[in-house]
């Protein structure tokens, strides 16, 4: 089962510097109170306001401070996203595999975790399996993954397994506070997986537009879960959506752009990106969504 779970860079001139940053009247004072053209400001004067343009306000640093502490991570779970890339004249071996074993695992109540959902790959990466598992906390992981190493039947399970697979990795994430991940439910439609790898020192800005965003797409479909990387490959999120059909997903992203704040949204997110990624995924039958 579970297999193993951001500083800037300097810009090339001021004025970038500066407009990575958000507008905010504590990040204007220092232009207000000490305008660069003055000649007799004092050194300590002028050191402030270089530290202000370069860096920013001490005001708006604090204010990113507590932001980061507050908001960015709900807390009270860890989750581990596993992906299995099957060799494909093993597939049917796996899925009845995983299926006998992941609920038992998930059902078991001395265990600290709980199974959020499995799915096959649709679009994407052909003959790849992605399960994603909820822990009470770092503990939980830590109790659960004892116990199941002095448990034969998930030691049997491992060695089952692995000569189905060509690859496996996994990671671990925390989820957005804004964004708690949907309790098991049937929808009977398709899952989009999407995959961001952030440029470093950028997760902070992506998840406050990212959070005034949310709001345009809610009109339009429930959201599943949004997670980002603690463990494994770093500055990455994940996010995931649920649909009928692909023309609903279609339709439902046409009309997300004609809301009020989503085109600000996206404009804002794609700058921090480097790489993006979507899969679509189908549900296995004992996933607890589907």
């Amino acid at each position: 089962m579970m297999l193993a779970r951001s500083t800037s860079v300097f810009a090339r001139a001021t004025v970038s510097a500066v407009s990575r940053r958000a507008f905010t009247s504590s990040s204007l004072a220092p232009f207000a109170q000490a305008p660069l053209l003055k000649t007799h400001d004092s050194p300590s004067q002028k050191s402030g306001i270089l530290e202000s343009v370069l860096y920013g306000s001490k005001e708006s640093k604090e204010e990113e401070k507590a932001t980061h502490s507050k908001v960015l991570a709900r807390g009270k779970y860890v989750h581990e996203l596993q992906k299995h890339r099957v060799k494909p004249d093993r597939v049917d071996e796996y899925t009845a595999l995983v299926a006998e074993h992941f609920p038992r695992i998930a059902n078991d109540p001395v265990n600290n975790v709980h199974l959020c959902g499995s799915w096959s790959t649709e679009i994407g990466q052909q003959d790849t399996f992605v399960h994603i598992w909820e822990y009470k906390g770092y503990p939980g992981h830590k109790e659960t993954m004892e116990r199941l190493q002095q448990d034969p039947s998930y030691q049997r399970f491992v060695r089952d397994l692995r000569p189905l697979l060509i690859s496996r990795e996994n990671s671990m994430m925390l989820e957005f506070s804004f964004w708690a991940t949907s309790p098991p439910r049937v929808t009977n439609g398709i899952y989009e997986l999407r995959r961001y790898e952030l440029r470093p020192g950028n997760l902070l800005e992506w998840e406050m537009h990212w959070r005034k965003g949310l709001d345009c797409r809610r009109q339009f479909c429930e959201p599943v879960g949004a997670w980002f990387s603690q463990l494994g490959q770093l500055n990455v999120v994940h996010h995931m959506w649920t649909y009928p059909d692909l023309q609903t997903r279609k339709k439902t992203r046409e009309d997300a752009w004609q809301v009020d704040g989503w085109a600000e949204t996206v404009v804002n997110t794609v700058k921090v990106i480097d790489k993006m990624q979507s899969s679509i995924l189908k549900p296995l039958d004992f996933s607890p969504l589907k």
